[in-house]
């Protein structure tokens, strides 16, 4: 790289944002940081009608929370600001008049009325739709008088009537366009704001952006911008254009898939690292078998050579996994720490708050190898916390077991447990194993029922961790209500 890499991510504030615009994100700020260069944020609000109240802070606490950090931008500053385009009209304007009085473009007075019928009439006659240059030619008295009349125009770019264009794109070669098949597209409104066209030259210029990374959407954008910055005089960046990313069934991924928004991730529990991780992969690969990388390595290894030119497909069990690897990854203490907000979201409302952070300490190592989100936690834990157990009393009568070989095997625990003086997962090993073999049942047997009467499940953690950490009163309290319910239902009165 002769030229400092300076690349930006310049969303628009229309929603919270979304998966494929934060992976276009990561590769500019990936490519910053393995050159050395600088990553800018722009926004991009100049589309006053699809403007979303709050938009902007979601798109910052999303960059923020995978730590895509901004070197220029709102709130960091820069040499180059404003970064916000709505403050930085007057430019456009400037160089909107400037193509004008040149000769590359010109004011078009065309009503909404007049276009949406000449829309029409090109649909019918199953022509291309396109500006039909209507106002290319009007003489100067013809614009005084429209003037007059107080009809406030649009600018548009004077596009050249034959010819092509050829760019060299980083990741699609050489694209070349038909100059002839585009029409005369509108750089200013009539309400003086600029279209994306004009205003994404205009600032990539004076911001000295060297690498435009973006979506390939905006391809059959990039002969328009190559013109205004051939008329402008200005040297155009390096165009790098990067598949999109699809759902499952290979259409463009959307809410029909699930979860789109980066702050839905989190919300439900997917980790930063493993939205970082598992984002760089999505069309970006380090080789053909390197799943999980840390960041450090991404951006050591980052080159825009090797993402591909197909779409890649958003793999949600893929994730799952991941993020399941980057749980078990984080120490124990980490692990607590990271789950406290999901429990306090995800438990009843009944139990107390704040949860006793030492109790939950003594918890979260038993589920920590079977989380697979953090949303997961509460409820995975949650009879650790709740007072009453509620299940169907059937499951403590497990295979091959009666009623009455059930509760014997509850009242004899209960009895044995009773005269434990340590209450630990060593001493209740000691004792249940043989207890097993005394009442004639296999370890499973009576380790199913124990673990249905103290959790209410028949799926849980280690079961004698899992009472040792509830305590001996909780486990006892609770095998007496496991013995009631057998009792309910070997008595035609089943309780749940």
């Amino acid at each position: 790289m002769t030229n400092p890499v300076r690349v930006r991510f310049a969303p628009s504030p229309t929603g919270r944002p979304h998966v494929g615009g934060i992976r276009t994100a990561m590769f500019n700020w990936l490519m910053a940081r393995h050159y050395g260069g600088r990553f800018i944020l722009r926004i991009e609000d100049t589309d006053v009608t699809r403007k979303v109240e709050g938009a902007v802070a979601d798109i910052m606490e999303g960059l923020r929370w995978l730590g895509l950090d901004w070197d220029e931008g709102p709130e960091a500053g820069g040499d180059y600001g404003p970064y916000v385009q709505s403050q930085r009209l007057t430019l456009y304007q400037a160089a909107a008049r400037r193509l004008v009085s040149q000769g590359d473009a010109y004011y078009c007075y065309c009503s909404p009325k007049r276009l949406e019928e000449m829309r029409a009439e090109q649909a019918r006659r199953k022509q291309p739709p396109g500006y039909d240059r209507h106002c290319r030619e009007l003489s100067e008295p013809e614009r005084a008088q429209k003037t007059a009349d107080g009809i406030k125009p649009v600018v548009r770019f004077k596009m050249p009537l034959e010819g092509d264009i050829t760019h060299d794109d980083v990741i699609y070669g050489k694209v070349t366009f038909d100059l002839s098949t585009l029409d005369d597209f509108v750089l200013l409104k009539s309400d003086d704001y600029p279209t994306y066209h004009l205003a994404n030259v205009v600032d990539d210029h004076a911001m000295e952006i060297s690498h435009v990374i973006r979506g390939e959407e905006w391809i059959s954008s990039t002969p328009r911008h190559l013109l205004i910055y051939r008329a402008l005089g200005y040297q155009p960046p390096q165009y790098v254009h990067h598949p999109l990313i699809l759902g499952p069934d290979h259409a463009k991924l959307s809410k029909r898939h699930g979860d789109v928004s980066i702050l839905e991730f989190r919300e439900n529990g997917y980790l930063p690292e493993t939205m970082f991780n598992f984002i760089a992969l999505i069309g970006w690969s380090l080789d053909d078998k390197t799943e999980l990388l840390t960041r450090q390595q991404l951006i050591d290894n980052f080159s825009l050579e090797r993402i591909g030119k197909t779409a890649a497909i958003f793999n949600r069990e893929k994730l799952d996994w991941m993020n399941g690897v980057y749980i078990r990854r984080l120490s124990p203490e980490d692990f607590v720490q990271r789950s406290l907000p999901f429990l306090d979201k995800g438990l009843p409302a009944g139990i107390k708050r704040p949860l006793p952070t030492e109790y939950v300490r003594q918890i979260m190592p038993l589920i920590q190898e079977r989380a697979r989100t953090m949303a997961e936690v509460a409820e995975l834990t949650e009879f650790f916390f709740v007072a009453q157990l509620d299940y169907d009393a059937n499951l403590l009568v497990g295979k091959n077991l009666t009623q009455e070989s059930a509760s014997q095997a509850l009242e004899m625990a209960q009895k044995r447990l009773g005269q434990l003086a340590v209450f630990a997962t060593e001493s209740l090993e000691i004792l249940l194993r043989p207890l097993a073999v005394e009442l004639g049942l296999k370890t499973g047997q009576l380790f199913g029922t124990l673990r249905v009467a103290t959790t209410g499940r028949t799926i849980a953690p280690p079961l004698f961790d899992t009472m040792a950490v509830l305590g001996k009163e909780r486990c006892l309290r609770r095998i007496e209500a496991a013995l009631d319910s057998l009792h309910k239902l070997s008595s035609g009165n089943p309780s749940h």
